[in-house]
């Protein structure tokens, strides 16, 4: 199966894309979140995987925008414990390390170490491609912090492992799919909706979930894209679309609303485990 991803070879998405679909899968590198929700929608890819959430970081909030914008399914949902790996050319022992190159969240997430250290963060681009970029230029003194993967695939050493600050560090991706999933015992489902502003609005909206016992996993709000001041809300609620319940409540919430749209039901992931 060929499946998107954002970022280059080694990224935290291509690890997400083999947790879920396994070493036989065919991963299919974008260079942004956009251009990985085309290759699903052009066909270059049968499906996709993409942040939604860090625990530490918050939303990305650009993949919710691209959930509106486009007629994909979400199809799974996989919590990734996120690990950070020093990494540096053969040869370079840890004390010669004066910059480390990553993504801003990266370098933020190991800062106790680089203190310690007296290493300077340098923002890159992203993980992965600060791996790709240290193996082909060699700055002086130069290492990379990414995914243990990328050290392979880029031939290079790891220097220090497991170098985040908190180890309960985990990122929430998606599956994307053309067509909905089949249904699962365990099942999750997300939502999209925009309420006119006016008082009481949101609170009937959550009332048509909240009165049918149907529990509320999360709540997120984005600016809408055709009025000033207008917001769309995504929820995550437990259960199945075909649920009674939830057909009731979907029936329900209708009446609400100005746009209403189930971006998927699909088996629900297990709680990560916490350090």
């Amino acid at each position: 199966m060929r499946v998107a991803f954002q970022g280059e070879r080694g990224a935290n998405s291509e690890e997400a894309v083999f947790r879920v679909f396994g070493e036989q899968a065919e991963p299919v590198p974008c260079p942004d979140l956009v251009q990985t929700f085309d290759a699903v929608v052009s066909h270059r890819a049968d499906g996709a995987v993409v942040p939604v959430e860090n625990s530490q970081a918050g939303s990305i909030n650009e993949t919710y925008d691209l959930l509106l914008k486009h007629d994909l399914f979400i199809v799974g949902e996989y919590d990734l414990r996120v690990r950070h790996y020093l990494m540096a050319p053969p040869d370079m022992p840890l004390e010669q390390v004066t910059r480390a190159y990553s993504h801003p969240q990266a370098l933020a997430q190991c800062d106790l170490f680089l203190r310690k250290h007296g290493i300077e963060p340098v923002v890159y681009g992203d993980t992965a491609g600060s791996a790709k970029m240290v193996s082909e230029r060699r700055p002086a003194g130069a290492a990379a912090i990414a995914p243990r993967r990328a050290a392979d695939i880029y031939g290079l050493q790891l220097l220090a492992e497991g170098i985040e600050t908190n180890p309960n560090n985990y990122t929430r991706f998606l599956v994307l799919d053309p067509k909905p999933a089949p249904r699962a015992e365990r099942s999750k489902t997300s939502i999209v909706f925009v309420v006119e502003n006016k008082p009481g609005t949101l609170y009937q909206a959550i009332g048509a979930i909240a009165t049918r016992g149907i529990n509320v996993a999360k709540i997120e709000s984005r600016p809408g894209r055709q009025r000033p001041w207008e917001y769309v809300f995504y929820l995550d609620v437990d259960g199945h679309v075909d649920d009674d319940a939830m057909r009731a409540a979907l029936a329900d919430l209708k009446h609400h609303t100005s746009m209403l749209r189930v971006l998927g039901s699909y088996p629900k992931a297990e709680p990560p485990v916490v350090a």
